[in-house]
């Protein structure tokens, strides 16, 4: 008389196929976008000439950058899409930041 196993202990491979992502994210790919944001969003708020056009143009790049980010998530290396996303997100921050600095040392809304 033969015995059916429990399967607690499993006698052969798994019954369903394994799947596994085609595009990890790694460490490696977020340091590269970040760094790529980072730089991106330097370059785009150096073309403001005062807190104003400095966070107008610092919220067009971040824009940019999160389309971007949406791309490569979707179709491309998504660790890279993270970092460009995680440092868009700080960019911005420093922009509020400057922004309500400003704002609170002179009483007057800088935007417009």
């Amino acid at each position: 008389m033969t015995r059916t196993p429990s399967g607690l202990f499993p006698a052969g491979p798994p019954t369903r196929p394994t799947y596994r992502e085609p595009h990890p994210v790694t460490g490696g790919g977020v340091a590269i976008g970040g760094g790529a944001a980072a730089s991106w969003l330097v370059l785009f708020g150096l073309l403001g000439t005062d807190v104003a056009s400095y966070a107008w143009w610092t919220l067009i790049a971040g824009l940019l950058a999160w389309l971007t980010a949406l791309v490569l998530v979707r179709h491309g290396d998504r660790g890279v899409g993270t970092g460009v996303a995680i440092v868009t997100a700080g960019g911005w921050s420093i922009a509020a930041a400057v922004v309500a600095v400003r704002w609170a040392g002179t009483g007057d809304w800088p935007l417009w």
